[in-house]
């Protein structure tokens, strides 16, 4: 596979994940770790047959538990971390630290062999956070002292996933089958916190269990299993600037769907985001190197 090939497929991460707030929505009022249960075993049970169907079982037998374990604490503990920090802190100022992975993986990517951070990659990283920053906030500042727990749950929570989508390039060899168990062993974990923190309460009507499913099928779903194919042999700083399309497109969504208004910071946020990607697009073609 091509590196621009694969490049394209992670990216189709970041459109699954921009369904992901409409979903969430949809799928209210199922509390966050049982629906964290329910959309990872849907989408680890497809992985499973898909892999079975493709004759690579087999090869699972093979992964050393550390990758098991690696992949299982990347995926369960952003979720985890995320929650928690969107309960005891403002979801916009929480959202925002917790979106500070995408610049994260850009820097951290630096570290890698092979890989070359650029001054692009870098200015178009912080140029898009400004635009993403703009648009979680809604143009509102201030953040408050009562919620320093929250906003030190988000940092843990956007270090976490740019370092495991970093390191995930480090086991380039590691069959992408395995994310199917990840996100089985994500559904177990998150089934056992549910019954010893929170009340189950099911989806309310037909169009509450087509949300879950939709979480299931996509953002919560395939979108981990194209988002290792792009970090583990795409380019990474590309992906990494270009995920700060996820908040935008998913505003996008939910005013294409009547739940939010379009405005002057949803322009703003757009071309913010828009040229942070252009920029580090383009340092991704250039030879010149920090």
């Amino acid at each position: 596979m091509t590196r621009s090939r694969a490049t394209f497929i992670g990216f189709l991460a970041v459109l699954l994940w921009s369904l992901l707030a409409l979903f969430t929505v949809g799928s209210a009022p199922t509390p966050p770790l049982l629906l964290n249960a329910i959309c990872f075993s849907i989408g680890g049970v497809l992985g499973l047959i898909w892999t079975a169907a493709q004759g690579g079982l087999r090869s699972l037998r093979t992964v050393p538990l550390g990758i098991y374990v690696f992949g299982t604490l990347g995926l369960f503990g952003y979720h985890a971390l995320y929650f928690s920090a969107l309960r005891l802190a403002p979801a916009a100022e929480a959202g925002l630290i917790a979106y500070l992975w995408p610049l994260l993986i850009v820097v951290f990517s630096g570290l890698l062999p092979g890989e070359r951070l650029r001054t692009g990659h870098i200015v178009g990283a912080c140029v898009s956070f400004a635009g993403a920053g703009l648009l979680v906030s809604g143009g509102s500042g201030g953040f408050q002292t009562q919620y320093l727990p929250g906003y030190g749950l988000a940092l843990l929570c956007a270090l976490t996933w740019s370092g495991y989508s970093v390191l995930s390039r480090r086991f380039g060899q590691v069959p992408t089958a395995t994310v199917a168990v990840f996100c089985i062993a994500t559904a177990i974990l998150s089934g056992l916190l549910h019954l010893t923190l929170e009340e189950t309460v099911w989806p309310a009507d037909t169009l509450g269990w087509a949300a879950i499913l939709g979480l299931g099928l996509g953002p919560v779903g395939l979108a981990f299993f194209v988002w290792d194919i792009g970090v583990k042999q795409g380019d990474i700083q590309l992906l990494g600037t270009a995920s700060y399309a996820a908040p935008l497109l998913s505003t996008l969504v939910l005013v294409g769907a009547g739940i939010a208004e379009p405005g002057w910071i949803l322009a703003l946020s757009a071309l913010l985001i828009t040229g942070g990607a252009v920029l580090a697009a383009r340092a991704s073609l250039s030879k010149q190197r920090i």
